[in-house]
């Protein structure tokens, strides 16, 4: 599968070096044939930075289109964009990953999944905590039912002010809606996989005029279960980055935080708390140099796991573009309740 990575800032290089391991433990599964990036020499360098001196540049989708033959273009670019080269990549009939939020409101969102399903192309986003392995273990503590019914769940994701964006996108509101949009839907797209759509939520934070909603708590109405996520990225450039989750079974409690160790650990009822293990993709960290995150586990599983459904000729089943508009729709209802102080029905 030759790839043709769109936008070349720290999530392309993070997506570009989860190809490169592919090709080193999976073979020539797929290899990054091309990039797109309106700064082509910023893009040269980083490049260079990776070892992939070789890959040529272009300047846009449309360019790099006409000047190579790929079967799959993985969307890299600010939300705001993401609509138009979305939708030119399926008119082209290439397979697409895109990268989490789908789009920046739910009506461009469900354009897109209602496009990509139309024209039968494959098409995942890159919603990566379904892949990341303390998530992953929560899911399957909730569906076996083993410390019986899940009583509460609170989860949290909480980062320094995000200034390494290009030109400062991530702080406009009118290109990404802010910390509830880019940073806090990973939580909220995370509970819809483990819980199904919210009844409604009730959402409230801090919010700036340019930057919008920089912090953000929010009630998830579920019958029977007590939810609440909290996410934000006002806190100062020495904070470090973290992410974690609370979850009170009937017969114990699993807790994740990702600055300590053990990071996970399950409380049963009558024991002592315990490490837990997981299996995580042996993918190393990131030579990106930005960015929250720099273990590549995450994003090498979720990309592995994509370009396997194309080898096999399947449709991705996790993270599809429709769930990701789903996940954008309710996000856009926290939106609405933050802003208006009431809570908001999310199912009709």
């Amino acid at each position: 599968m030759k790839v043709g990575l769109i936008g070349f800032g720290f999530m392309g290089k993070m997506h570009a070096q989860a190809y490169q391991q592919l090709a080193m433990t999976k073979g020539k599964l797929a290899e990054l044939a091309a990039v797109a990036d309106a700064h082509p020499e910023n893009a040269r360098k980083s490049l260079a930075q990776l070892g992939l001196t070789e890959t040529p540049v272009y300047t846009s989708l449309a360019a790099l289109l006409d000047g190579e033959e790929v079967d799959v273009i993985d969307v890299c670019l600010p939300t705001h964009m993401h609509l138009e080269v979305c939708l030119a990549a399926i008119a082209a009939g290439k397979a697409i990953f895109c990268e989490k939020p789908l789009a920046l409101s739910s009506e461009e969102a469900f354009k897109i999944a209602h496009a990509a399903e139309s024209a039968g192309v494959p098409f995942q986003v890159g919603h990566v905590i379904r892949f990341w392995p303390e998530y992953q273990e929560l899911a399957r503590l909730a569906d076996s039912e083993s410390l019986g019914r899940l009583l509460s769940l609170n989860l949290q994701r909480r980062a320094p002010r995000p200034t390494y964006a290009s030109g400062g996108w991530l702080l406009d509101h009118t290109l990404s809606k802010g910390a509830m949009l880019d940073l806090h839907i990973h939580d909220t797209d995370y509970l819809i996989q483990l819980l199904g759509e919210p009844e409604a939520v009730t959402s409230w934070g801090t919010r700036e005029e340019d930057a919008g909603w920089t912090h953000v708590f929010t009630r998830y109405h579920y019958p029977d279960l007590a939810v609440i996520a909290e996410g934000g990225w006002n806190y100062p450039a020495e904070w470090e980055f973290r992410m974690g989750f609370d979850a009170v079974f009937e017969r114990g409690a699993l807790d994740y935080d990702s600055t300590r160790t053990p990071a996970l650990q399950l409380t049963a009822l009558g024991e002592a708390p315990r490490k837990v293990e997981v299996e995580r993709a042996q993918a190393g960290a990131s030579r990106a140099g930005v960015g929250n995150i720099a273990d590549l586990g995450a994003y090498y599983s979720e990309i592995e796991y994509f370009v396997s459904c194309l080898q096999r000729g399947e449709q991705p089943a996790i993270a599809t573009a429709r769930q990701a508009a789903l996940s954008v729709r309710v996000v856009m209802a926290e939106l609405e309740s933050a802003e208006t102080s009431e809570t908001v029905r999310v199912k009709s």
